[in-house]
């Protein structure tokens, strides 16, 4: 099964598990939540470590690359929300709140960020000495110490600086993603913290490039919302060309920063030909 066939699959059997008895517009709101997704790169990136480490588990790995993903959704959905972004479009398609009211978009994401958990811990039942690790790596990321909360917050402060802002929205859930890879395999893990912020940076400054050269319909949500929430952005700091010299340095030591396993060398190049994906397609181009 391929990278993403394998992680629908498991997200599918998480939701398969609560939506059976839940009310039913929640339960239609977490699957619009869900599926279809994006471009799953943090579950991807899990899968991707553990099979560099030599995964020896898979449904461990399965387990924590979903549960990753689902905190992505649940943070997608309540960043969307009116009280944030106010945004109307998600992934190509209307948000959660603009379909299904800004009650159920609240507890959809609350929802998601349970069943995270759930995922986790079914997916260590074979391996439960393993649990222990993948639970405080996914909760820090998760939490206001440097995690995803603690992104959304420093939104609202005065003065941010920009790559600290950068590892807590979006870093705290890449470095997630290669650690509990690592942990899933029972690998040391901490070593493997350094290629999810710098991957998970060099994402967030793409995503700010986007926002200024992209369109809404190519994008998939609104654009130019960086300036008009006057938002902490790498292009407003140090321009287009400063933005784009910023993710460059950022991927290669991404790929220096992984280290030693089995498969290595493999996964520098799949680094190296992911990370060109986060740019517009001419400019990816250009940077090959």
């Amino acid at each position: 099964m391929d990278a993403i066939g394998r992680i629908n699959f498991t997200l599918e059997e998480a939701l398969a598990g609560v939506l059976a008895d839940c009310p039913p517009k929640l339960a239609a709101a977490l699957r619009y939540s869900v599926f279809p997704g994006g471009a799953r790169l943090r579950p991807k990136l899990c899968l991707a470590v553990a099979w560099a480490c030599g995964e020896d588990e898979p449904r461990v790995v399965d387990g924590a690359a979903a549960a990753i993903e689902l905190l992505h959704c649940a943070s997608l959905v309540h960043d969307d929300l009116p009280c944030f972004d106010n945004a109307d479009e998600r992934r190509g398609k209307p948000s959660v709140h603009k379909v299904y009211g800004e009650q159920l978009a609240v507890l959809s994401g609350d929802a998601l960020i349970v069943l995270a958990f759930e995922a986790l811990a079914k997916g260590a039942a074979r391996a439960p000495h393993r649990l222990a690790a993948l639970s405080t790596i996914v909760s820090r990321a998760t939490g206001a110490a440097g995690g995803i909360c603690a992104g959304q917050a420093w939104e609202c402060e005065p003065e941010v600086d920009v790559s600290r802002y950068h590892r807590a929205k979006t870093g705290a859930l890449f470095s997630a993603a290669t650690m509990a890879g690592a942990a899933a395999c029972s690998v040391t893990y901490e070593p493997w913290r350094a290629l999810g912020e710098l991957v998970g940076e060099a994402y967030q400054v793409a995503d700010d490039i986007r926002d200024v050269v992209c369109n809404a319909e190519s994008l998939g949500k609104p654009v130019g919302v960086d300036e008009a929430l006057m938002r902490p952005s790498a292009c407003r700091e140090l321009g287009l060309q400063g933005a784009i010299d910023k993710l460059n340095n950022l991927v290669e030591r991404a790929v220096d920063s992984i280290p030693q396993c089995p498969r290595v060398q493999e996964l520098r190049g799949l680094v190296r030909q992911e990370a060109l994906r986060f740019l517009p397609e001419e400019l990816a181009q250009a940077a090959a």
